[in-house]
């Protein structure tokens, strides 16, 4: 049986799977209701949220500079400054470091740019294994899979489905629901690979050029062991995670948990800015960064879209979407699912590999309410579904450019700027428009109720009423 190959048949698959949408539903709700509590003042959120969108948005206006300045920086206290174009120079940078070190085991810490160069198959196939020690990347990587979310990797599986998938790939494991039994036989794997592991490599929530510092967070401890426990530390990230200086963090902080897991800040932050000192106890020998564009510089080049590199990947936008909710990340196909996913592959995989997200959505707007750093999503899409559909622009992939598409926005661009008109349509749909053949309403009643329309239009309602000249 053939995969399916577009976001509307994957859609159609997960909105089938009962138990996908029960496992998404349960999580949205909860995230939702966390992120609630995290805010209950409004108007602070909002001032936070324009701090934080003024940051991003002052970083981004003076990105080439940053990049230098972090570059410099870093280099003054001693860390490795690597600059990879494409995920091919990105994953042979990597490769080239790990060589040197005859390195055989990465002990991997969450990093959604590892998964946009698709490293871990990347490294298995130069002999290297790479072991991801957060837990939910774990249970997706136990799983063969990849994450359905930027944040919570595994939330499409319950307590039974990761129950089994432990007793089936875990030596000696018993099949337990217990959660604490479960995340000790987790750990207990895990403990052994990062006491074993040749190289540790991370991402980075936020590079400082101020001071050439990492800023990494997390939950668990395990990102903070990766890159400390072995000799070597690769951090992987794109360009775009730059900030001005160390004052922008603590406004960044404030939302990215909140907004990502309705935490007050997570357990373990992490500041990164050279390799062990001499008479310190701990920490790497070595560190490099690696900076990957890998399309970022054409979607910095463009300003309609440029916001898009806001982003601080709390996932927000993907824990409040109505379409996310319903067919979960994989539906995507892609590396960064959900709304900021729509808006972020078009523009990295190009418009005829991905353009059909930029569909994707209902243009509801929950996720610009949201986005802690007011990224214009809707906006973007609205863009980027233009860009997909004119045949004489400068990016012409028409996935939705039918000649019956055009003709039909035409007759409404037609009917809705003449008042004659619009009247004529609406007494016509009021009094014929239930007889209009199902045939015609098949695609949008595949998940939507057929529309019905009223017997009066609003305007004779009110000359019913005395209001108005009907």
């Amino acid at each position: 049986m053939n995969s399916p190959t577009g976001f509307a048949q994957r859609a159609a698959v997960a909105l089938s799977d009962k138990s996908l949408r029960a496992n998404f539903r349960r999580a949205m709700d909860g995230l939702m209701e966390k992120r609630k509590a995290q805010f209950p003042d409004r108007q602070a959120l909002e001032a936070l949220r324009d701090k934080g969108a003024a940051i991003r948005a002052n970083a981004l206006s003076k990105l080439p500079d940053l990049l230098e300045r972090l570059e410099a920086n870093c280099t003054a206290n001693g860390i490795q400054v690597h600059w990879a174009a494409t995920v091919a120079e990105g994953n042979a940078i990597i490769s080239e470091i790990l060589g040197k070190h005859h390195a055989r085991l990465v002990i991997k810490g969450k990093s959604m740019v590892s998964e946009e160069m698709h490293l871990n198959h990347h490294l298995q196939q130069q002999a290297i294994d790479a072991i991801e020690s957060d837990l939910g990347e774990y249970i997706i990587q136990l799983a063969g899979e990849t994450p359905s979310h930027i944040v919570m990797p595994c939330i499409h599986k319950n307590l039974d489905q990761i129950a089994r998938l432990f007793a089936d790939n875990i030596p000696d494991q018993a099949y337990t629901e217990d959660v604490d039994a479960l995340t000790a036989a987790a750990r207990r794997v895990l403990r052994e690979r990062f006491a074993a592991a040749d190289a540790g490599l991370s991402g980075v929530n936020f590079a400082v050029a101020e001071t050439g510092t990492l800023v990494l967070i997390e939950n668990e401890g395990n990102g903070r062991l990766s890159t400390t426990l072995p000799s070597l530390h690769i951090a992987v990230t794109g360009i775009e995670k730059v900030v001005e200086s160390l004052s922008d963090i603590p406004p960044l902080l404030a939302l990215l948990p909140r907004s990502a897991t309705g935490q007050p800040i997570t357990t373990y932050v992490n500041m990164i800015s050279s390799p062990r000192r001499p008479g310190e106890k701990d920490g790497p020998t070595e560190v490099h960064l690696v900076l990957l564009d890998n399309g970022r510089s054409k979607v910095y080049a463009d300003p309609h879209l440029r916001d898009t590199l806001r982003c601080i990947r709390c996932g927000a936008c993907m824990n409040h979407c109505p379409v996310y909710g319903r067919v979960g990340g994989h539906a995507y196909d892609a590396v960064y699912p959900g709304p900021i996913g729509k808006i972020l592959m078009p523009q990295l995989d190009g418009l005829e590999a991905k353009g059909d997200l930029a569909h994707a959505s209902t243009l509801c707007g929950a996720c610009a309410e949201v986005c802690p750093v007011k990224i214009p999503i809707p906006d973007i899409l609205v863009h980027l579904r233009e860009e997909s559909v004119n045949p004489t622009g400068a990016v012409a992939h028409s996935h939705f450019s039918g000649t019956l598409e055009r003709t039909i926005w035409s007759m409404w661009t037609m009917v809705n700027t003449s008042p004659k008109l619009y009247r004529l349509f609406l007494w016509g749909a009021t009094r014929f428009g239930n007889l209009m053949p199902g045939r015609l309403f098949k695609r949008w009643t595949l998940v939507r109720t057929r529309p019905q329309f009223a017997r009066a239009s609003l305007h004779e309602q009110a000359a019913s009423e005395g209001f108005g000249d009907g």
